[in-house]
């Protein structure tokens, strides 16, 4: 199965906009983008809706992170989905510019709750998002057999399309 990730270029924006925002105690900020999930033949469709940044009270001083999401954060994060159709998509961006990659503690503190949205859309892909200023990287759970894959192409939609991902 493969995932195929857009997302709009004004909504990129928004998110980079907000994860610029400094926290007073949090080295980075984090947020989730809802997404509306189509059926491929061979996968999904993952199309980005719209982005919800964690709030300042929502962040946990946790010195050893960089951000560390209170259970606030992610009880909002629940209830949007549960009241709409989307699987979440965590999100936080790398300071650097090229290929950004998740961290150990991006994998760890990720498989501990994106699997948690199973409870409220337990057919729908969700998973983690990682920017650095100028590319993406994901991983998805596959809702078939709970496992984590790599997102294996992503497309900004703007003015100008940018495509990038893993050649079949």
């Amino acid at each position: 199965m493969k995932a195929v990730f857009r997302i709009n270029r004004a909504l990129l924006d928004r998110v980079h906009e907000d994860l610029s925002r400094p926290h007073r105690f949090a080295h980075e900020r984090v947020g989730f983008i809802a997404c509306k999930v189509a059926a491929l033949q061979d996968g999904h469709l993952v199309l980005a809706e719209s982005y919800h940044p964690v709030h300042d009270d929502d962040y946990e001083d946790d010195p050893t992170v960089g951000a560390m999401m209170g259970p606030s954060a992610i009880r909002k994060a629940l209830q949007f989905a549960y009241h709409h159709p989307v699987g979440m998509f965590h999100v936080h961006r790398h300071e650097h510019k090229g290929q950004p990659g998740f961290s150990r503690t991006d994998v760890r503190e990720s498989a501990k709750f994106v699997p948690d949205f199973w409870k409220v859309r337990p057919s729908t892909p969700h998973g983690a998002i990682v920017l650095s200023y100028d590319a993406i990287a994901g991983a998805w759970w596959d809702p078939a057999t709970r496992q984590v894959q790599t997102i294996d192409e992503f497309a900004i939609l703007g003015r100008r399309l940018w495509l990038w991902g893993r050649k079949s």
